[in-house]
């Protein structure tokens, strides 16, 4: 008698168990990938069927530290499933406080620029929530903008609703046919240099988009006094920033002109820090 999907997922579950703190769900989120059905829908109709072939290879890698949401190839993030991939950074709840402050400070924007979009769900999700606004999201990677396309064009948005080009503000005129925008959201490269992370994040994540010198601030440096161009009057910057660079990532926007408001995540964390 072949092996049922509970009993796949038990031993997955098991095998897990010295990858990750969340073994049994990453078991069945696997499982639910392989069956093209959703978890809940699998734990009520599938658990006595036959375990699928394919599975024990995704288990495998995900033991081998290899994040679930590049395995299933879909993150959620604000209620909404995003297409990731490795060119991409993974979506976190977290930057969701990005989301909150932009519609607290900038409900009413009608462009929005985001830099460095990676998967574009900071991007798209905002347009998707003011309503009329239209975007840009910038990347130096070729492979994170045709994510964020791909999204784009899933999730509805059209044309010149959301729009995405290959720039690197590192480079000089990278933003001088951009324009002026209402609203500019950024998360950063801001991981130090010498950080150790969770080797999920440390052996799979595109280290371009994680790591930002030795004190996490470079790319902070190269980007807010920039931001005088870019920002229409009276338009507002928002950053993503590590748990312990309020101050410091404060200094740099003081520094070039700007005031500036924190908002924390859901963890009471410094995440957010508004630039007007």
């Amino acid at each position: 008698m072949s092996e049922t999907v509970a009993a796949a997922i038990r031993d997955a579950a098991q095998r897990l168990e010295a990858t990750s703190d969340t073994a049994r769900l990453d078991a069945e989120l696997l499982m639910a990938h392989v069956l093209g059905t959703d978890r809940s829908s699998m734990l009520l109709r599938s658990m006595a069927d036959p375990a699928p072939g394919g599975y024990t290879e995704l288990v495998e890698r995900r033991a081998a530290h290899e994040p679930i949401a590049y395995l299933t190839g879909v993150q959620e993030f604000y209620g909404r499933d995003f297409r990731v991939s490795p060119d991409v950074l993974i979506p976190r709840g977290d930057s969701e406080t990005l989301i909150e402050a932009a519609l607290e400070f900038a409900p009413k924007a009608r462009r929005v620029l985001d830099l460095g979009t990676g998967s574009g769900a900071l991007l798209i999700t905002t347009l998707l929530e003011i309503e009329g606004a239209t975007g840009i999201g910038i990347d130096a990677s070729v492979g994170a903008l045709e994510v964020a396309r791909a999204n784009a064009q899933t999730l509805g948005l059209i044309g010149a609703q959301a729009r995405f080009r290959e720039r690197d503000w590192h480079k000089e005129g990278w933003a001088d046919d951009l324009g002026q925008f209402e609203l500019i959201i950024c998360n950063p490269p801001y991981v130090e240099s010498g950080a150790k992370l969770d080797p999920d994040v440390q052996e799979h994540e595109p280290h371009a988009a994680l790591f930002a010198g030795e004190e996490g601030l470079d790319d902070y440096r190269v980007i807010i006094p920039q931001l005088g161009k870019l920002l229409s009057p009276d338009g507002v910057a928002i950053f993503e920033i590590g748990a312990s660079q309020g101050e410091a990532v404060t200094s740099i926007a003081r520094e070039a002109g700007f005031e500036t408001q924190l908002r924390r995540d859901l963890a009471n964390r410094a995440r957010a820090l508004i630039l007007t």
